[in-house]
This record gives structure tokens, C-alpha cells and sequence, in this order.
């Protein structure tokens, strides 16, 4: 408890929070705000409107995009006490750096879940209002709604851990964020461009993701561009097993890799 209450005061005593709260309500409330005032249908090509499930679904949807951004929180607030040399002091105040390396990964899996639920609140917040704006009804309920939000949540969360566990295994804060851009926002999107490699895009975070929240719009986009056939995505349960399956890689990962190495 004492290694999880410096790592909770360590963090908040830095502006992380506050920029990655921030960016959240910009990932998830300004970006749904955005497209569900424009309006799907009116984009080119023209979307259903948000008087339809697909529609509705979209806006909010269009986050998973960036989901990548929580990744790279965790990555740069791991590889930042690399940079300044802070970790040293760290494993010397509580010399058993397992017990200091799980306190980090549960501290930022629920910083993580706050940025899901502050970045998918602000996008249910974004759509209700921008509907009443616009007078339009929403084809969606409100428990369809939150189950969506939570799925955005979950996903965010996920990604944090992902970003940790890279931070930790690469350390070095610019190749940490190379690995983290070059992977979620190139790699998974071109492995979806390649004939029979794209088979495995629902098991990747991306396609998991996907499945999870149902969100097709990528996958149809890339097949209508190029007459690939998208893989067809895994059920939710499955995406979500898939995703939890990565979260516990990405634990063992973030808590194993520094354990035996020297800190320079």
C-alpha cells in the first residue's frame, strides 16, 4: 500500500493528469461533437444519420481511432523515470522493485480507466447534446448508448496497460513512442491491406477492439477502397477475452522485463 500511495502521489504531483485529461475530453467529447453536429450523412462518402443505430454508432465510435493516445500516456509516464533518472530513487526507497513495478501497473490501470471514462463520457455528453442541437432523435437507447461508452472505457484501459508494458520493455522514451505510433496507427492498418495476412486483424488489439465495440467502419473503408474481403470480426465476448489476454501479457511484461536489468 505505502508503494502504491507514493506511485499515486508521484503521479498527481506532475501535470500528466490534468494534459491527459484534457486530451481525453478532446479524443472523445470534441471529435463526437464535431462529427455528430456536421453530421454523418453529410460526410463524403455520405454515413447514415444519427437517427440510425449506424449512425449513432459512428460518432461515438470514431474514438476507437484514437485509442492509441492512451498507449502513449502510458508509455511516456513509464519511460519519462528513465529519462530523468527518477527510477533510481525509487528502487531504492523500496528496494523490492517487483512490488514497486506492480504498485505502477495498478496505479495506471486505473488512471488508465479514467481517462476511458472521462474521454467516453465527454462523447455520450458530446452526442445527446449535439442531438438536441440539431433536433434529431438518436437511434439508439440510453442503455445501448452506455454500453458503449463502457466498451470505449474498457478499451482505454487496455491500452494504457499496453503502453506501460511497452515503456518498461523499451525503456528508451523515443523508441517507446516509435514502437507505440508505428504499431497501433501503421502497422495494424496496413497488416489489413495484405491478402491473406489480414485474416489475423480481429486477434490484433486493433481488430479485438473492433470487436468489442462493433465498430466496422475502418475494416468496410479499407475493403471498399481496395475489394479486399475484411475479415469478419470475433463476437464482443471474444474481443473482450482477446483484449484481457493482451492486458495480462502486458502485465507480466510491464513487471518481468526490469526486473533483472540495471537501471542504466
Amino acid at each position: 500500500m505505502n508503494a502504491i500511495r507514493g506511485e499515486v502521489v508521484r503521479l498527481f504531483s506532475t501535470r500528466l493528469p490534468l494534459w491527459s485529461f484534457l486530451v481525453a475530453i478532446g479524443c472523445g467529447g470534441i471529435l463526437t461533437a464535431v462529427i455528430a453536429l456536421i453530421g454523418p450523412e453529410n460526410a463524403n462518402p455520405p454515413m447514415p444519420g444519427l437517427d440510425t443505430p449506424e449512425g449513432a454508432g459512428v460518432a461515438v465510435g470514431l474514438s476507437a481511432m484514437l485509442l492509441f493516445v492512451p498507449a502513449l500516456i502510458g508509455t511516456v509516464a513509464i519511460t519519462s523515470e528513465y529519462r530523468h533518472r527518477t527510477i533510481g530513487a525509487t528502487f531504492l526507497a523500496v528496494p523490492r522493485r517487483g512490488r514497486v513495478l506492480v504498485a505502477k501497473l495498478g496505479v495506471y490501470t486505473l488512471f488508465g480507466l479514467l481517462y476511458g471514462l472521462v474521454a467516453a463520457g465527454s462523447a455520450g455528453i458530446a452526442l445527446v447534446l449535439a442531438a438536441a442541437v440539431r433536433d434529431v432523435q438518436l437511434g439508439i437507447t440510453t442503455g445501448q448508448l452506455v454500453t458503449m461508452l463502457a466498451q470505449l472505457a474498457l478499451a482505454s484501459t487496455v491500452y494504457m496497460v499496453l503502453g506501460v508494458a511497452i515503456g518498461a520493455l523499451a525503456r528508451n522514451q523515443l523508441v517507446a513512442v516509435g514502437i507505440v505510433l508505428g504499431y497501433f496507427y501503421f502497422l495494424e492498418n496496413v497488416l489489413m491491406l495484405v491478402p491473406g495476412v489480414n485474416v489475423i486483424y480481429p486477434l490484433l488489439p486493433g481488430g479485438a477492439t473492433a470487436s468489442l465495440t462493433r465498430f466496422t467502419f475502418l475494416t468496410d473503408a479499407v475493403a471498399e477502397q481496395t475489394s479486399l474481403a475484411s475479415a469478419p470480426l470475433l463476437p464482443p465476448l471474444v474481443g473482450v477475452l482477446i483484449l484481457l489476454g493482451y492486458t495480462l501479457v502486458a502485465a507480466v511484461v510491464a513487471v518481468a522485463a526490469p526486473l533483472r536489468r540495471d537501471l542504466t
